[in-house]
């Protein structure tokens, strides 16, 4: 019988883990156990969760109590093949009952098989873009509320003619009379395909995706028609059920970029909600995201850095679902290449927006000077010496700093 292992972070003041997992595993299934006649504990017994480990951290909080980890394997027999009845299951109730964090769930291969994963991946992603052998570079639209489509134009243009890989709509950038969906995919591609033809540069540009729920689906594919090359979704203030549903949709025919909007409200507590590295890495790729946008350990949105490198481990975990991008974000500029590359290698993106617009050559020099900061790692020289025949690299990191790595 097919289980899904849930692991939480629990308190408890008297540290008794033993009777807690045991009160979880039974509230989140059969509900009791040992006031039940034998004949309904056998009828019942391939409903019952399971306690498989629990181990105390030896951590004491003096609000909270003792800190431990706990193991639960529920039987997938209580529960439809989806998301949103998983969640619920392992998570639903217990989420209100205190301090306790879900931290991980191993997925059955039953269930991964109902699971889509990413349409495109990394591998699928590269081969667009015929970049393999660095990390790709991505830039953000900056200041576009309230601005008609000749300015996004020009944005888009100079980040591209920057060298940058894939550039995003802002997240909060939605249907508008000034820059409506439609128009505002064709007047990308255009500008895609006019640096296409003067650099032979092949580039993509993730617009957001919103409307209503029941508007998605048809707002996705009238942008593809319009030509669209990516999109981007805000993915948790919709749900990761609706991001399966747009990545099994055959006519959704590009990559889907997640965008991380909400999940701090989910994650960021240190005792409640879930881990980041579980909806932001594991959730998300099975889901059916191609990249995965969090926060960079560098700036001042930041995560703590063995966080973030656990999700990134997830996108990028070998098995049968193709890998998602990881996406490392904000507070980055090109000073920190050496870092990031140092923490997430090669298969990662370098994601800026202010490291590329605050340039003092504009966004044209922010992207030379992200690629010129990228290749010089790559080869192996410092950013100094390479700043030194390059004026957009010294130009950055006289403004923002740099950050040599030791290999």
């Amino acid at each position: 019988m097919s289980h899904v292992i849930a692991t939480y972070l629990v308190h408890d003041r008297k540290g008794q883990f033993t009777k807690k997992a045991e009160g979880i595993a039974l509230g989140l299934t059969v509900g009791s156990w040992t006031d039940l006649p034998t004949l309904q504990k056998e009828q019942l017994k391939k409903h019952k969760g399971e306690v498989i480990e629990i181990q105390s951290l030896h951590e004491q909080n003096p609000n909270l109590g003792e800190k431990g980890i706990i193991k639960i394997a529920y039987p997938e027999i209580n529960f439809s093949s989806d998301l949103p009845a998983l969640l619920t299951t392992v998570f639903g109730k217990l989420s209100l009952d205190g301090a306790i964090k879900l931290l991980d769930l191993e997925l059955s291969e039953n269930f991964k098989q109902t699971l889509p994963g990413p349409k495109f991946g990394v591998e699928g992603i590269r081969e667009k873009l015929n970049v393999y052998e660095r990390p790709l570079l991505m830039s953000i639209f900056k200041g576009v509320i309230g601005r008609d489509i000749s300015y996004l134009r020009e944005q888009l243009k100079n980040q591209l003619l920057g060298g940058v890989d894939l550039v995003k709509d802002d997240e909060i950038l939605f249907e508008n009379p000034l820059t409506p969906l439609e128009k505002r995919v064709k007047a990308g591609k255009e500008v895609l395909d006019e640096v296409y033809q003067e650099t032979g540069k092949t580039s993509l540009y993730a617009v957001n995706l919103t409307g209503r729920t029941t508007e998605l689906k048809d707002n996705a594919k009238k942008a593809i028609e319009s030509g669209a090359t990516a999109l981007l979704f805000n993915v948790f203030a919709y749900g990761l059920d609706v991001l399966q549903d747009l990545a099994e949709d055959p006519d959704i025919s590009v990559p889907i970029m997640a965008h991380p909007a909400i999940s701090g409200a989910l994650a960021a507590s240190p005792y409640y909600g879930f881990s980041y590295s579980l909806i932001l890495g594991k959730l998300l790729r099975y889901a059916g995201a191609d990249f995965s946008l969090f926060p960079s350990p560098y700036g001042s949105v930041a995560i703590p850095r063995e966080e973030a490198l656990k999700i990134a481990e997830n996108c990028l975990q070998d098995d049968d679902v193709r890998q998602t991008f990881p996406v490392p974000s904000a507070g980055i500029h090109p000073g920190l290449v050496p870092q990031l590359i140092a923490d997430f290698g090669k298969e990662c993106i370098i994601n800026a927006g202010g490291g590329i617009h605050g340039h003092p050559n504009g966004a044209i020099g922010g992207g030379k000077a992200f690629r010129a900061a990228i290749e010089a790692v790559l080869k192996g020289h410092s950013l100094l010496d390479e700043a030194k025949n390059d004026e957009n690299l010294k130009l950055a990191i006289d403004l923002w700093g740099h950050l040599e790595v030791k290999a």
